[in-house]
Order: C-alpha cells, then sequence, then structure tokens
C-alpha cells in the first residue's frame, strides 16, 4: 500500500480530540481504581501500542508495562480465523500482580477469552480488561470488558494503532475505510 490513507478513508469516526479527551478520563478512572495498588499494564501487540502509549501518560499509579503479541488472522486476512496463536510471550511473572489487559478493539471475543483464560491461569492477584473500541455486535463470546473507550457499530476502522494491511497506524484519529477501497481478501 502506497497510496495515501485518504485513498480508503469513509470519514473519520473518532477525532484526535475525541481520542485525548476519553483516554485521559479512563486514565484517571484507572488511576483511582488502583491507589495504593501494584499495576501491570499488558498491551496486546500492535494495534495497541498507541493507545497504550496515551493510556499511560494518564495513569497517575506507578506502574509496570509488558507486551504480547497474539494473531487469530491468516497472513492478507480481514477476518478472524477463529485459532489463536501467540506469537509473543510476557517476560514478567504476573502471579499476584494486579493485570490490566490493553486492548485496542473487541470483537467476536474469541480472541479476549483465548488470553484471558490463559492468563488466569498464571494466577494474577486481578485481571480487568481495557479497550479503547468496543464492536458489540460481532460478539461471539462473552467476554466482561472493565474499562470501554467507545462502542462503535460494525464497521472497517483504521487509525491510532489499527491497521489496514500493516499500514497506516500512525494515524492519530480512527477513521472508516470506504467499503469499495480495496477488494477484500
Amino acid at each position: 500500500m502506497t497510496r495515501p490513507y485518504t485513498d480508503y478513508l469513509d470519514e473519520i469516526l473518532i477525532t484526535t480530540e475525541q481520542l485525548q479527551k476519553r483516554v485521559a478520563e479512563l486514565g484517571a478512572q484507572i488511576s483511582a481504581d488502583y491507589s495504593g495498588q501494584d499495576l501491570l499494564l499488558v498491551c496486546i501487540l500492535k494495534g495497541g501500542v498507541m493507545f497504550l502509549t496515551d493510556l499511560m501518560r494518564q495513569i497517575t499509579v506507578p506502574h509496570a508495562i509488558d507486551f504480547m503479541a497474539v494473531t487469530s488472522y491468516g497472513a492478507g486476512t480481514r477476518e478472524s480465523t477463529g485459532v489463536v496463536r501467540i506469537l509473543m510471550d510476557l517476560e514478567i511473572d504476573i502471579s499476584g500482580r494486579n493485570v490490566l489487559l490493553v486492548e485496542d478493539i473487541i470483537d467476536s471475543g474469541h480472541t479476549l477469552d483465548y488470553i484471558t483464560r490463559m492468563l488466569r491461569a498464571r494466577r494474577p492477584a486481578s485481571l480487568r480488561i481495557v479497550t479503547l473500541l468496543d464492536k458489540a455486535e460481532r460478539r461471539e463470546v462473552d467476554v466482561k470488558l472493565d474499562y470501554v473507550g467507545f462502542k462503535i457499530s460494525n464497521k472497517f476502522v483504521f487509525g491510532y494503532g489499527l491497521d489496514l494491511d500493516e499500514v497506516y497506524r500512525n494515524l492519530l484519529f480512527i477513521g472508516v475505510v470506504r467499503p469499495e477501497a480495496f477488494i477484500p481478501s
């Protein structure tokens, strides 16, 4: 993809200002909820990294970070295969820790369900989930979300960490892809 993002953009769904305002609100709530407690933020790569970076700037309690990389998408696909693979696991032992899983978007819930079951087996003191985007109408597995940035409809979105074929993660807003802009794989 060498074309400018504007070739794919149908509309800006969430502006930079809206994102920053909501991330600040989430950071304040998380800070209040974890006041005086140990906190470990676990970011799911790659999509969650921009959200994590802005969110951790808003969290006032001391916290550590770690990363996991998982996939349920085959190469070149835009729909989940349902089979979750761990590409990179945590470096930090989470047993006895308060873990906050940081996700970019939750849709079917399959990947999140798999990750949370795996992490609970490692016996954290607590495990909560913060997601920037909740695409609830696509939910196939019931998952409990503790903090939600925005509920969105079933639109294909990109920007602010979310990719369109591995590019455009750097956009400071979340846009909707024009359906006719590409041929689905």
